[in-house]
């Protein structure tokens, strides 16, 4: 986790890992999904790039959200310091679903695009405020157990808690051969969204950068750009996904590591 948080148990600070691991992906894939729609907005791909992230947000956000809703909020709203906070928390979901609705009425796709850019900004907001107040809230308190209100939720903790372990060594492609919580820094010279992972707490580091490859269309890449050569990433990457993605390096340091990374098709 990128704080420290206090729990009254360890399954509930195991329980408050995993949601922040996954509140991490879905603001990776929201970033590159995000930038697909504005990079697309003038191409004859925008009406495609605008569906990949309606689906996204019906598929998972939404639910996310509902989840939230049924399970995390009603107890914090039971915690008076934080009442207010699950007011504001949930008067932002309401925002949300509403920015869900412009972006699927959006009358061209510039419009499109500045609404999911708008939804981007608000979730990495929300995100901020659930994993920094609301979670450390809940957890902190021996009145509330967050492991049993999460138990089998994947809509809140997320599908690939398997795979989240690190890995430190593996085969990968060398350098120089084909094979905001998200700091997508916009586009790189060749139309790549560019994910600069060096802004991006550590703890969650790896999680975000899953997040941002799943929201990736077959054939679709990003540039990885980080202070060291991110080979345990990789390692996990294989693990996770066995030969889905291409690597390749565009610079392998000393100082900057940039890596163009394509899920295959």
């Amino acid at each position: 986790m990128s704080t420290i948080t206090i729990a009254s148990s360890h399954a509930d600070a195991e329980a408050a890992e995993k949601v922040e691991q996954h509140h991490a992906e879905m603001a990776g894939r929201l970033a590159l999904l995000t930038a697909d729609v504005v990079r697309a907005a003038r191409t004859d791909q925008a009406r495609s790039a605008r569906q990949q992230l309606l689906s996204w947000l019906r598929d998972e956000l939404v639910p996310h959200a509902t989840a939230e809703e049924q399970t995390l909020y009603p107890a914090a709203a039971q915690i008076v310091e934080a009442r207010l906070l699950v007011e504001a928390m949930l008067a932002e979901h309401v925002l949300i679903h509403r920015l869900v609705a412009d972006l699927e009425a959006a009358a061209d796709p510039i419009e499109a695009a500045a609404v999911a850019r708008a939804l981007e900004t608000l979730f990495g907001s929300h995100l901020a405020k659930e994993n920094d107040q609301l979670i450390p809230t809940l957890v902190a308190s021996p009145d509330y157990s967050v492991a049993e209100m999460l138990a089998g939720m994947h809509e809140l903790l997320g599908g690939h808690g398997e795979h989240e372990d690190h890995v430190e060594d593996a085969s990968v492609t060398e350098p120089g051969h084909g094979g905001h919580q998200c700091a997508c820094g916009g586009h790189d010279e060749a139309g790549l969204p560019e994910l600069d992972v060096r802004t991006i707490p550590h703890a969650i580091r790896h999680a975000t950068i899953f997040g941002a490859l799943e929201g990736l269309r077959p054939g679709a890449g990003l540039l990885l750009v980080a202070d060291h050569d991110p080979l345990p990433l990789l390692a996990q990457l294989e693990q996770r996904a066995p030969g889905g993605y291409a690597v390749s390096y565009r610079d392998s340091g000393p100082e900057l590591w940039r890596l163009e990374l394509s899920r295959k098709a």
